[in-house]
């Protein structure tokens, strides 16, 4: 009975990702498989009229896949990703967490206002909030006009379509993805525990490496997640602040699939894309159960 509550428990939640995860991905590998073609949609499969297993096997494509192997484009495309997505995640980290922290820290009648305040930005639509920082990031624009009039700057900075501008763009946009799971963790923190540390001789640095950060890994790594994740797939933000110089998997798979019409490439980028993202999940949280069955 109690393996029967256990399946019906997780009978909807494996029923979503079913419908939305496994079955969409099985589409988009189904199209990395097949070539490209004039019709509508512009691809084919490479085992229509087949009749057997061994003539589906044999008829797989993985001519997109060489291609990505073979064309140093699409390796320089996941490298800057990556990049720029770790960049990113870190700031974010190094901003969030005393962020959270302080949050954590203040009166609790405060907290509920600080924590809307973070994220107050998700009430504006996120295309207008990337709109607004090209009008702060431009030559002459707000920041431009701000520091020249503090005598900071004697020029313009030209930061707009620039890496710099890139990074700026997703550490705004992400950083309650970061501040949201730490403050989580934070907040639950037995401040007896820092406490304790400090009357056995610890400095508060040193209770503070030693104590909080540890305790407060869980949150940690799902901001690190939550702002990694959907970096390394960013379009709006590099194809609105970014330059030429910036390339970035989100732009090569709009270039593929809107610009040259090449749906079965552009799903092979997207396949390769998932398979990096996911091989890293797998690996932490094979270590986190590892770590619990201690």
């Amino acid at each position: 009975m109690t393996a029967l509550r256990r399946a019906l428990v997780a009978a909807p939640p494996m029923l979503w990702l079913g419908l939305f995860f496994l079955l969409p991905f099985l589409i988009v590998l189904k199209i990395s498989l097949s070539h490209a073609a004039l019709a509508i949609p512009p691809y084919a499969p490479h085992w229509s009229g087949l009749d057997s297993w061994r003539e589906f096997l044999a008829a797989l494509g993985v001519e997109n896949y060489r291609t990505l192997a073979e064309d140093g484009l699409y390796l320089t495309a996941y490298l800057s990703s990556l990049r720029l997505a770790a960049t990113a995640t870190a700031l974010t980290l190094l901003i969030g967490f005393p962020l959270a922290y302080a949050i954590a820290r203040a009166p609790r009648g405060w907290r509920p206002l600080l924590v809307v305040a973070v994220v107050l930005p998700f009430w504006t639509s996120f295309l207008i909030r990337v709109y607004a920082w090209i009008a702060i990031l431009r030559p002459e624009g707000v920041l431009d006009s701000i520091l020249m009039a503090l005598d900071v700057t004697s020029a313009p900075l030209n930061l707009l379509n620039t890496q710099t501008a890139v990074l700026i763009g997703m550490v705004y946009s992400y950083l309650p993805f970061m501040v949201l799971p730490l403050y989580a963790s934070l907040e639950r923190l037995d401040r007896t525990l820092v406490e304790a540390a400090q009357d056995l001789g610890a400095s508060a640095w040193r209770a503070f490496w030693t104590v909080t950060v540890p305790l407060a890994k869980p949150g940690i790594w799902a901001g690190v997640f939550l702002v990694l994740i959907p970096s390394i797939g960013e379009f709006v933000i590099p194809d609105l602040l970014g330059g030429s110089d910036t390339l970035m998997v989100g732009k090569v798979l709009w270039t593929e699939f809107f610009s040259n019409r090449d749906w079965p490439l552009a799903s092979a980028v997207a396949v390769v894309m998932l398979v990096i993202l996911v091989g890293p999940i797998l690996i932490f949280q094979r270590v986190a159960r590892m770590e619990r069955a201690r």
